[in-house]
C-alpha cells in the first residue's frame, strides 16, 4: 500500500484521467454498439466501469478529491435511477472506507506528536484503521485509563493534497457538473477550498467537538463523544459504536429510518441553536444509529461524529431563514421578496415578479408545509429536474437569483441534508423541528403593555 500521493504531477495526472476515461469508455460503448449489443446492457456496463473508476481514482488520492466525493455523494438521490444506480454504490463506498495508509506512516506521525514512547499512553492500539476519511484516517484503541478511543491522524501533507486536488478538479468542473443536474459544482468546489484550513486544524475541530459534547452530554436524542487528547495531526476522542447510516440507509427497517431522519433534521436545527455552530459535513459516514433512545434499548438516539467542518453561527441560524421559510408558507409573497431582496438573494439591478419567486419556492419548502412529510429520491429527483430543465421557468428564475456569502455553507448543509433524507426514504414530522429550533419561523407573541399607573 503506498503513501498518500502527494506530487502534484502524480495527483494531477490521475485527476486529469478521470474525463479522459469517461471519454474513453463512451468510445467503448459505441464498439460494443456497433458489433450488436444492446444499448441498455452497454449503457450500464458503461456507468459501472465509470463509477468503478471515480471511486479507485478519488479514494486513491483521498484528500481534496475525495473530500469532492463525498460532498457529491449526498447528492446522488437527485440523479435519474438508472443513472444513479450504478453511481450509488461507488460513492457510498467513498463515505465509509478508503485505502488506509501504511502502519509505519501512522507510527511515525504518532511518534512525531505524542512522542518517543506514545505506545505507552494506549493499553491497546489497532493497527488495522477502523475507517479513512479525506485527510485522516481512524484507529480503534485502549487510552491508559481505560476508556476506548478512537485515535485520528492526519496524513501527513495533508494540506497541499487537499488544495492541490480541488484546484485541478476545479479546471474540469465542467464535465463533472452533469454528474448532479441543477446543481453548479464550481461553487461547491470554492466552498470546500474556503474550509481547508479549518479542517486541517484538529484544535478547531476539537474545540467544536467539546463544544457539541457538553451541550448534548444528557440529551436522550444526540450523542457526540467527548474529546480525550488532541495536539498537532493527532485528535482522540471516546470510541462510538453504533450502525453506520450508510447500512440503515441500505438495510435498516422503516422504524430505523425515519427515527434516524428525525434525528438528523432535529440535529440540523438544534445544533446552531444551542451551541452557536452549526455541523457542516452531513454525510451519512458522519453519523451512527445506537440503541438506547427515549424508550429505552429498543429506541434509537443518534450519534454525530467528525466536527472538522462547522460554520460559526453565534446567535443560531439567522433568523430571515424562518421568517422567509414561515411568510412563503403563508403567501406572503410581497413580503418575501422584500426579505430576499434585502438579505441579498436578489441584487438591486434585478426585477422579478414576487409570485412567480413565490412559485419557485413553495415546491421546495413542501416538506415544511405538512404535520409529516416522506422524503423520497423520486421527489428529489422531480426538485433537481424541475430546476436544471432549461425550459423550466423555474430554472429561468432560479438563474437570477443570488446566494450570499453568508448563506452559502447553511444552504450547502441544508441540501446535504435533504439528499440524505431522501436516501433514507424518510418519514420526517419536519414542522415540529423548525417550529422548536428555527428563529423567526414562530412569529413572536406581543408582549402586552403595562397599564398605565392608577389605570
Amino acid at each position: 500500500m503506498s503513501d498518500l500521493p502527494r506530487k502534484a504531477v502524480t495527483r494531477t495526472a490521475k485527476l486529469a484521467a478521470l474525463p479522459l476515461g469517461f471519454a474513453g469508455r463512451a468510445t467503448w460503448g459505441l464498439g460494443k454498439r456497433i458489433v450488436g449489443e444492446s444499448a441498455e446492457i452497454v449503457g450500464r456496463e458503461l456507468q459501472q466501469r465509470t463509477a468503478d473508476q471515480l471511486f479507485k481514482v478519488l479514494g486513491e488520492l483521498k484528500g481534496g478529491a475525495m473530500k469532492f466525493g463525498q460532498a457529491l455523494s449526498v447528492f446522488e438521490s437527485a440523479l435519474p435511477e438508472e443513472v444513479a444506480g450504478p453511481y450509488r454504490a461507488a460513492l457510498t463506498k467513498l463515505q465509509e472506507a478508503a485505502p488506509p495508509m501504511p502502519t509505519r506512516t501512522v507510527h511515525a506521525v504518532l511518534r512525531e506528536r505524542l512522542g518517543e514512547d506514545w505506545q505507552e499512553l494506549f493499553l491497546e492500539f489497532e493497527d488495522k484503521p477502523s475507517a479513512a476519511a479525506s485527510i485522516g484516517q481512524v484507529h480503534r484503541g485502549v487510552w491508559h485509563d481505560g476508556r476506548e478511543v478512537a485515535v485520528k491522524v492526519q496524513y501527513p501533507g495533508a494540506g497541499e493534497a487537499l488544495l492541490s486536488d480541488l484546484n485541478q478538479l476545479s479546471r474540469f468542473a465542467r464535465l463533472l457538473g452533469p454528474l448532479i443536474p441543477g446543481m453548479d459544482v464550481k461553487p461547491l468546489i470554492a466552498e470546500l477550498k474556503d474550509r481547508v484550513s479549518e479542517e486541517l486544524d484538529y484544535g478547531l475541530e476539537a474545540q467544536a467537538q467539546r463544544s457539541h459534547a457538553e451541550e448534548f452530554a444528557d440529551d436522550p436524542d444526540v450523542v457526540v463523544p467527548h474529546v480525550v487528547h488532541q495536539c498537532e495531526q493527532v485528535l482522540i476522542t471516546e470510541w462510538m459504536d453504533g450502525i453506520p447510516l450508510a447500512e440503515i440507509i441500505s438495510g435498516g427497517t422503516k422504524d430505523q429510518r425515519d427515527r434516524a431522519g428525525q434525528l438528523l433534521a432535529r440535529f440540523l436545527f438544534s445544533g446552531p441553536a444551542r451551541t452557536g455552530l452549526l455541523h457542516a459535513d452531513p454525510h451519512p459516514g458522519n453519523f451512527r444509529l445506537l440503541p438506547g433512545g427515549p424508550g429505552g434499548e429498543d429506541d434509537w438516539r443518534l450519534g454525530v461524529l467528525d466536527f472538522g467542518t462547522v460554520d460559526r453561527l453565534p446567535g443560531g441560524l439567522p433568523s430571515p431563514i424562518g421568517e422567509a421559510l414561515r411568510m412563503t408558507l403563508d403567501g406572503e409573497a410581497e413580503a418575501v421578496y422584500d426579505m430576499l431582496r434585502a438579505e441579498g438573494f436578489i441584487r438591486e439591478t434585478i426585477e422579478l415578479d414576487p409570485d412567480a419567486v413565490l412559485d419557485y419556492l413553495l415546491p421546495i419548502i413542501e416538506p415544511a408545509q405538512a404535520d409529516e412529510f416522506t422524503f423520497t429520491r423520486g421527489w428529489m429527483r422531480s426538485q433537481a429536474a424541475r430546476i436544471a430543465d432549461i425550459r423550466s421557468p423555474a430554472y429561468q428564475l432560479g438563474k437570477q437569483l443570488n446566494l450570499p456569502p453568508a448563506y452559502l455553507l447553511i444552504h450547502r448543509v441544508t441540501l446535504s441534508t435533504i439528499g440524505v433524507l431522501c436516501q433514507l426514504g424518510a418519514t420526517v414530522r419536519l414542522r415540529d423541528e423548525l417550529e422548536e429550533w428555527l428563529p423567526g419561523f414562530v412569529p413572536e407573541e406581543p408582549v402586552p403593555e403595562e397599564p398605565a399607573a392608577g389605570a
